[in-house]
């Protein structure tokens, strides 16, 4: 039997601080021993099918300055579309696949990079067709909630146009904050906090 919580009141919220990477990811913290490496770190596991591509970027503050120490987690489907979930009923997700990761910011350069395969297009609730993208969750230093936004592939154009969600996006203009800027196999996703190019962030 599952334990009721409704009785429980939420914990105040706090700001993801310095502790965030040692509960994290401590191997890059340098804490060695806790995992064979750090959860999340390799979302390919074998023989993946689909379009192998890196996911990089930096997440800058509203003067412009790369964060440095911010810590992200993606969820997508695999190439076909499948998610690696229980809850997924339309076939078996590729076990190559873990379909999550989780990278922190370079503590020089502010860069993460993620290697996965293209995701493959999803159905809406209503049954069209998403666009292929990644769900994406950013905790920094400063920021009480994690921040959840997406990653669209600029070189979708046509799947892009008649996304369920990028359709409902009242200011066009800020439609290409959402997306990821091809070159070769790499896929460039910048996060803007605040200012003239801020992200679009979803309250999920």
């Amino acid at each position: 039997m599952m334990q009721r919580l409704d009785r429980l009141k939420e914990s105040p919220s706090q700001t993801a601080g310095p502790y965030v990477h040692i509960g994290c990811v401590p191997s890059f913290a340098g804490i060695e021993g806790v995992y064979p490496e750090d959860l999340g770190r390799a979302m390919i596991t074998g023989d993946a099918k689909g379009e192998r591509i890196t996911l990089t970027g930096r997440v800058f503050d509203g003067t412009g300055t790369p964060l440095r120490d911010a810590m992200i987690e993606i969820w997508q489907a695999d190439a076909a579309g499948l998610f690696n979930s229980p809850a997924e009923t339309r076939g078996s997700a590729d076990p190559a696949f873990a379909g999550w990761g989780r990278q922190p910011t370079d503590g020089e350069t502010g860069i993460y990079a993620f290697e996965t395969v293209k995701p493959g297009r999803v159905p809406f609730p209503d049954g069209r067709l998403q666009a292929p993208h990644i769900t994406m969750w950013i905790v920094a230093r400063g920021i009480n909630l994690g921040l959840s936004t997406r990653v669209y592939f600029e070189d979708e154009a046509e799947a892009n146009a008649a996304d369920p969600i990028l359709s409902r996006i009242e200011h066009k203009a800020r439609v290409p904050t959402l997306m990821a800027r091809r070159a070769g196999s790499v896929h460039t996703f910048d996060i803007h906090l605040q200012g003239e190019n801020e992200t679009i962030f979803f309250d999920v």
